[in-house]
């Protein structure tokens, strides 16, 4: 199983230097992470005020100028609002800059800033989500493009260059909980990545079982059908030190987040009921953490990976390469 953070690059500072330095210590934590001997790191995307993962690819590739083995991902490429040849030239030049290590994870996000941004129709999510996916994966197995859709003018034979430097770029398809979701990955035979922030994880299962029978039925051999899983998550020398540390930030971006939402705040009860032994979150000590994560794999009929999802806490820079350092030297190895 590959361990690995997916990570938010947050800023409520007004002040850009100290945005300026909160992005050259992102950087450094993915740097950490392949020196401490992580698998992966991904970068989410956003188009918000407080936040500086907008154009995750220009981050991904000045890590990639530092590290040497770690693999390179998005968490998640918001594809519905994104033209897929650019995408495409994007990761294949990280790929080409990385040597091969480059990967996108890629979903409709968990926020809609992007469509008025970029003049799109909401009404038109899933369409854009559906075309933009099929030129991408069309991109990836031919360097001379023929399409055509509905919301974009057709290829007719143009290419697409770079190309990445591995055969075939890695393209995981990030989901919640939409079963559609799930079977279409299966159809497509893409690895899964299932983002799990809430709940029970192992009432998951149902749904990775029909990705995985929709994928038998498409003809893609088992080993093809990888599952990852993303949830909250944060290791500490005491599981009581990680989850005290954890939950003021938390609870402070959750309540933000509830307030456009129309979700309540969550009280420490039910954080503590979402970080026991069912619940979907990995807060705690490394042996602690590294048996929830092979409880999980097993609930759910085996994974590939597993990502933690720290930033929602807010935590500082130190606290972040602390945790990081343990996920390294003690729950990572538990997977090897």
């Amino acid at each position: 199983m590959e361990i690995g953070i997916d990570s938010f690059i947050s800023s409520k500072t007004q002040n850009n230097i100290e945005r300026s330095q909160a992005m050259r210590d992102f950087i450094s934590r993915i740097e950490y992470a392949d020196q401490v001997g992580l698998d992966v790191f991904g970068v989410g995307e956003h188009h918000r005020k407080d936040f500086l993962d907008s154009a995750p690819t220009v981050v991904l590739g000045a890590a990639a100028a530092r590290t040497s083995k770690i693999k390179l991902t998005s968490a998640v490429t918001v594809l519905s609002a994104v033209d897929p040849v650019r995408a495409f030239q994007s990761f294949a030049t990280l790929d080409l800059i990385s040597q091969g290590r480059a990967e996108m994870v890629v979903g409709r996000g968990s926020f809609i800033e992007a469509f008025p941004l970029f003049g799109l129709d909401l009404h038109d999510y899933d369409l854009l989500f559906a075309e933009n996916l099929d030129l991408l994966l069309t991109i990836r197995d031919n360097e001379y493009v023929h399409w055509s859709g509905e919301r974009r003018p057709a290829l007719t034979g143009q290419g697409v260059f770079p190309r990445p430097l591995q055969k075939q770029l890695p393209i995981w398809l990030g989901v919640g909980g939409t079963p559609e979701s799930f079977v279409r990955a299966g159809t497509l035979g893409l690895p899964l990545m299932v983002a799990v922030i809430g709940g029970e994880t192992h009432r998951f299962r149902p749904l990775i079982d029909l990705y995985r029978e929709a994928g038998k039925r498409a003809g893609h051999p088992a080993e093809q059908l990888k599952v990852g899983l993303h949830s909250f998550g944060y290791v500490a020398k005491s599981s009581k030190q990680a989850a005290d540390e954890f939950f003021p930030g938390y609870a402070e971006a959750m309540t933000e987040i509830g307030k456009e939402r129309g979700w309540p705040a969550p009280s420490r009860a039910q954080f503590d009921a979402q970080n026991g032994p069912r619940g979907a979150y990995l807060i705690g000590e490394p042996a602690e953490v590294a048996e929830k994560i092979a409880r999980h794999s097993e609930a759910l009929g085996g994974i590939s990976r597993f990502s933690f999802q720290m930033d929602v806490a807010n935590f500082s820079h130190q606290k972040l390469m602390e945790s990081i350092e343990l996920i390294g030297s003690s729950v990572a190895p538990a997977f090897r």
